[in-house]
């Protein structure tokens, strides 16, 4: 690729190969107050097969979105649905033993067996492709891990090869393969799912924002518009729970990484592949409309805590130059929630919340995760038994390695904290171009000044709303991000992802009269 093409193609704003090549249907905003039997909050694949699931069931259910359907993480996957979630087995062995290791891998081998299920049965066009999936080591010292990972397959029946060499133009020295694993189009897939709701009477709801709950005497959704929602039943499916009574703010981590779709030379061999060490990367193959591409991720980091974006993107074309990529189709980034002993929360929202539910920390793994969640949900609002029940419970507790992880996270959040507070800004408004943001000092006090392709300027108070760290800005997605929790704005300060709830506090807003005047 001709370097200043991709340079002035990376400067671009940001979009996913799935909102470029499928258009969702689009639903009116909630504008009264409803009475139903279950209501789910958030409309990303784990909310829309949960609602399928309990609408087969006889249940009456609303479904609500803050913003557009699947505009969360399912919008922005790698759609890899796969049981191989990098190197895991070994260490869900060492901390919680064979049997739940096990569990775990049931459990979302499962998921993507359903997922295949319904593909063949309603017959779904979403370039569904059974695939293997490979984590591969491209450094010696990573070489001991693979092996390790190999004989944790071996303990637990998880069937799997181990090989030297790969197709693939990568230097790998050894790789793990796990067989029967697939990806498909995940809005697609979801498109079926979505008519097939409206088919079942469902009420979806677009541009609905839930702020509150409460549960007595019986559940109620409360949202930004001052609407309710009275029902029997809560699933919260929102990434992240904007009801959070369980403390997750505290027991998750937020880590953003990057995507590009992109043709190749030559088509890239069968599988989906991810290294083993960092820097992470992921490829898979892809087609869309005809147009046979591949997908390259990685460059994943702590959210508000890596360099200027844009050189994350960079890095990541470097690296699909390696492949033979000879253009730039679309880019874009992914926030994902990790859980502090890898394993995801689904189930009750607490002991205390017998009628609350939530699913969330897929850690990159939404596809199967959010399938099997949307499954184990199901069953417990409908009180059947699952093997799975206590493998994911949120009220599970273990000691190793939830409070060393706990400490050092917590630790590193308030390091963020008072850094964030003695730093100054050192940009100059006047030196902002066009379409640029960045912290600068406004009246000797940290602030965040963003200029739109129109040159209107918008200053906000950098101090998140959740807890008070300040944000920083991320000029590849032109959003300000939180280092604590993963709050995410839009340069205009309004919430895109909790925790946060509330806007960041606007300084200074230019606007243009209707005569095109300042």
């Amino acid at each position: 690729m001709n370097q200043n093409e991709q340079a002035d193609r990376l400067s671009e704003e940001t979009s996913s190969i799935w909102f470029e090549t499928v258009r969702l249907p689009s639903f009116k905003k909630l504008n009264g107050n409803l009475q139903t039997e279950a209501v789910i909050v958030g409309g990303g694949i784990t909310g829309i097969t949960t609602a399928y699931l309990l609408a087969k069931e006889g249940v009456k259910v609303v479904l609500i979105e803050a913003d557009r359907l699947c505009s969360g993480t399912t919008g922005y996957t790698t759609a890899k649905i796969t049981a191989q979630h990098t190197l895991i087995y070994d260490e869900l062995i060492g901390h919680f033993g064979e049997e739940k290791a096990k569990l775990y891998y049931l459990a979302n081998q499962g998921a993507r067996d359903w997922i295949g299920q319904m593909v063949r049965t309603h017959d779904i066009h979403c370039d569904f492709r059974e695939q293997p999936a490979v984590v591969y080591a491209d450094k010696e010292k990573e070489v001991r891990q693979i092996e390790k990972e190999a004989e944790a397959y071996r303990k637990l029946g998880i069937p799997g090869t181990v090989t030297e060499s790969l197709d693939l133009a990568l230097p790998v020295k050894k790789a793990l393969i796990m067989h029967h694993q697939a990806q498909f189009h995940p809005l697609m897939y979801l498109h079926f799912l979505i008519a097939e709701l409206v088919k079942m009477d469902v009420s979806i709801y677009e541009e609905t924002v839930a702020v509150e709950m409460t549960e007595a005497p019986s559940c109620v959704v409360h949202t930004k518009e001052g609407h309710q929602i009275h029902c029997s039943d809560v699933l919260i499916c929102s990434h992240f729970p904007f009801y959070d009574k369980g403390f997750y703010f505290s027991r998750m981590y937020p880590e953003r990484s990057y995507l590009m779709a992109v043709e190749t030379e030559q088509p890239i061999p069968d599988g989906m592949y991810i290294s083993a060490g960092n820097p992470k990367r992921s490829v898979r193959s892809l087609s869309c409309n005809g147009r046979a591409m591949t997908l390259v991720g990685g460059e994943n980091h702590k959210t508000g805590r890596g360099e200027n974006t844009a050189n994350h993107f960079q890095k990541l074309a470097v690296f699909a130059d390696t492949l033979g990529a000879k253009e730039i189709i679309c880019h874009w980034s992914a926030q994902d929630y990790t859980t502090l002993d890898k394993i995801p929360y689904i189930g009750k929202l607490s002991s205390r919340h017998s009628h609350m539910y939530v699913a969330a920390g897929f850690k990159k793994w939404g596809m199967t995760s959010g399938t099997l969640a949307a499954r184990l949900l199901a069953d417990q609002l409908l009180e059947r038994d699952n093997p799975y029940s206590e493998v994911f419970s949120p009220q599970r507790f273990t000691a190793d390695p939830v409070i060393k992880r706990f400490m050092i996270d917590n630790g590193s959040i308030a390091g963020h904290l008072i850094k964030g507070k003695l730093e100054k800004g050192k940009e100059s408004i006047k030196h902002l171009k066009n379409d640029q943001g960045a912290v600068v000092s406004l009246n000797g006090k940290r602030a965040g000044a963003y200029k739109n392709k129109e040159g209107r300027l918008t200053i906000v108070d950098t101090t998140c709303t959740h807890m008070g760290c300040e944000v920083n800005w991320n000029q590849g997605e032109r959003t300000w991000d939180c280092p604590c929790h993963g709050s995410r704005y839009e340069a205009t300060g309004e919430v895109i992802d909790g925790p946060a709830k509330k806007p960041l506090r606007q300084l200074y807003r230019e606007h243009h009269t209707q005569d095109g005047e300042k």
